[in-house]
């Protein structure tokens, strides 16, 4: 079983995150643990899955390495993502699921699947 997936940010940025990650995605931010709170970035839980942004000095977008998100209703996703002014690009190269990639407000890749019927 998964308990989260990291992925990096640029510091100070934790006001982009939470714009994008609850405010587009709909996930709740997390208290982080006051022993890591100083270190930055924000943790957030929704939709069966925790991430967690960490801050890195020398940040660079991962744009191959990414968490795959399965959601139901993948149109409503794209439509939420688009309306927000961010890049939805479906790809059909994977039996069995629809799927698209977009990214986050940093640049980080996010794969969203949803099993064919």
């Amino acid at each position: 079983m998964l308990h989260h997936v990291q992925l990096t940010c640029p510091p100070g940025s934790e006001a982009a995150l939470r714009d994008f990650y609850a405010g587009v995605l709909g996930f709740a931010e997390l208290e982080k643990p006051p022993v890591l709170a100083g270190r930055g970035g924000c943790w957030f839980r929704g939709h069966a899955i925790e991430l967690h942004l960490g801050v890195d000095p020398d940040f660079r977008p991962a744009t191959k390495a990414h968490p795959g998100l399965l959601v139901a209703d993948l149109d409503e996703w794209a439509g939420r993502l688009r309306s927000a002014g961010y890049p939805v690009r479906f790809d059909d190269d994977f039996p069995g699921m629809r799927r698209f990639y977009s990214e986050d407000c940093h640049g980080n890749r996010l794969e969203f699947l949803e099993p064919v019927a």
